[in-house]
């Protein structure tokens, strides 16, 4: 982009003065405000009707954190939505608004004239209202353009194929807007070392069955498969504590184990790995789900998972063992997979306690069983969309609607929500004083898609962004750092074979390749590999 339009890409100090002299030239300054997400022909329109209604077009566009038309939109970062506008000749000047609405520069920039859609004439949206009162307080007017040819920017991005070097773009835009660095992300790992992090919740014995494909099977038509070998690893809340052992934290494991020797093979791996744990025998069977597969396909999941609720003495116990270690706790996971370690007393007789403390606090829940309502004034919750959806009933609402309304629910400070293959969208408040009005306004959200792209096995992905977004928020990241940050350690479990423990060299090559502008969108691939537990 040349500097000549890239001039016009202003600050609001430099937009208020622009606008003064404006005035004292007795020129009549005109204001468009929208998304801007794709430029297209109706665009360009509106904006010429608007351009002949004054001497100056000043033209403000929602920021990326702000839009809340869907996961994934804006489909284009609002660097490049500002350069789109910019080298337009008839745009004289554009901003970048942080807001949600155009109310705040409206009130600061007053121009003469504020010009709208067609589509605005006759509408009833409360944010445009606030508008149109503020420009019509002090005297200006509000003019709808003809709307002579209606295009929708969701729509042509809807019809339009996959774009990776957009994507590319995009994300690179995102790294550098919240300093997305190697820097800090690597001095962040340095910072990992000897964090005490306490992690709450259930144990899964993750079982795989390796296969060969023999035939279709004579007395139905259903496939026969050769049982090859089975390999079987430690999931749940103790692949979470594995990850933080891994990445040089020390972790404090409670969870409800059974009195067998499969849950004394789960103590003998976490005293391999240096896991600290105490484990509360109140289960008859640890939960087993067994995986089948041929080759790195996985054809059918069978579960041994009965919840078993700790009762009441085994409760007050994990909650004296955990209020016993509070002090030395920099943080606290809880990993509610429904299966009875996480009960509701148990929340309500060590949660207040933690956060009163301002120990980091997050929290997942797994499965219909989970409890994610009742993780009050939390610092994070990582669900995926599907969770978040089913634990509200709402499957209808836009995301930022269902996520503002969690948030509403439960007070959390941060919210991470997963989407498969569509990557993730953080949310955060605006202010994080629970005074404040801006505490339970409009939430502030980026998307992120997906990093890399070859996966072996999805299984525990969550787990590790999970345990390292919470170290990183302990070690002093922001959100989108953290964020970042355990996305790339949901890379590294996705390209390995199994439930196992992320690997810090491998976390490290990712931080190389996804910091780096030029490789974003291609990092090497990584071999896959079967990691049993001892």
């Amino acid at each position: 982009m040349s500097p000549r339009y890239q001039r016009k890409i202003v600050s609001l100090s430099t937009l208020l003065e622009v606008a003064d002299e404006a005035r004292r030239n007795a020129k009549v300054i005109v204001q468009c405000h929208g998304c801007f997400d794709i430029v297209h022909p109706g665009h360009v329109r509106y904006l010429e009707f608007a351009r002949q209604q004054g001497d100056l077009l000043i033209v403000t566009l929602t920021a990326d954190a702000t839009i809340s038309k869907g996961p994934a939109t804006p489909y284009i970062p609002q660097e490049l939505r500002a350069e789109n506008l910019a080298v337009l000749e008839l745009v004289d000047y554009v901003y970048i608004d942080p807001s949600p609405t155009a109310e705040s520069v409206l009130d600061a920039l007053r121009p003469h004239i504020y010009v709208k859609g067609a589509e605005y004439e006759t509408s009833s949206d409360p944010g445009f209202l606030r508008e149109r009162a503020i420009v019509e307080a002090y005297g200006g007017r509000v003019i709808f353009s003809s709307g002579e040819t209606v295009f929708s920017s969701t729509r042509l991005i809807a019809a339009m194929p996959s774009d990776r070097e957009l994507e590319n773009q995009k994300l690179e835009m995102i790294r550098r807007r919240h300093h997305v660095n190697r820097e800090n992300l690597l001095d962040a790992l340095d910072r990992f070392r000897e964090l005490r992090v306490a992690v709450v919740g259930d144990i899964v014995v993750d079982r795989y069955v390796f296969c060969d494909t023999i035939d279709v099977a004579g007395e139905a038509p259903m496939m026969s498969l050769a049982e090859l070998r089975e390999e079987r690893f430690v999931g749940g809340a103790a692949i979470v504590a594995r990850h933080l052992a891994a990445l040089g934290a020390r972790p404090f494991l409670l969870a409800a184990t059974s009195a067998d020797e499969t849950a004394a093979r789960v103590a003998r791996a976490l005293d391999s790995k240096g896991v600290e744990h105490h484990l509360i025998p109140s289960r008859p069977a640890l939960v087993e789900k067994t995986r089948y597969l041929v080759e790195h396909t996985k054809l059918l999941k069978v579960d041994k998972a009965a919840r078993v609720p700790l009762d009441s003495l085994a409760e007050r116990r994990a909650a004296r063992v955990m209020l016993d270690v509070m002090n030395e706790i920099d943080a606290l996971i809880v990993c509610d997979f429904g299966y009875g370690t996480v009960t509701t007393g148990l929340l309500q007789q060590i949660l207040p306690e933690f956060t009163r403390r301002e120990t980091i606090v997050t929290a997942d829940a797994t499965g219909s069983r989970g409890r994610l309502l009742e993780f009050q004034h939390i610092d994070l919750l990582c669900p995926t969309e599907r969770e978040l959806r089913t634990v509200l009933n709402d499957f209808d609402h836009g995301l930022s609607s269902v996520a503002w309304e969690l948030m509403r629910d439960t007070q959390a400070k941060h919210l991470i929500v997963t989407l498969g293959n569509r990557g993730l969208v953080t949310f955060q408040r605006r202010s994080l004083e629970s005074k404040s009005p801006e505490w339970s306004g409009r939430l502030l959200s980026e998307h992120v898609p997906l990093l890399g792209g070859h996966h072996v096995d999805r299984l525990g992905a969550g787990d590790a962004l999970l345990a390292v977004a919470t170290l990183g928020l302990t070690s002093g990241l922001s959100l989108m750092q953290s964020a970042w940050l355990g996305a790339l350690a949901a890379e590294v479990e996705s390209a390995q074979m199994g439930n196992v423990p992320i690997r810090p060299t491998g976390l490290r090559e990712q931080i190389a390749r996804w910091t780096e502008a030029e490789s974003i969108g291609s990092p090497a691939r990584q071999p896959a590999t079967v990691a049993s537990v001892p």
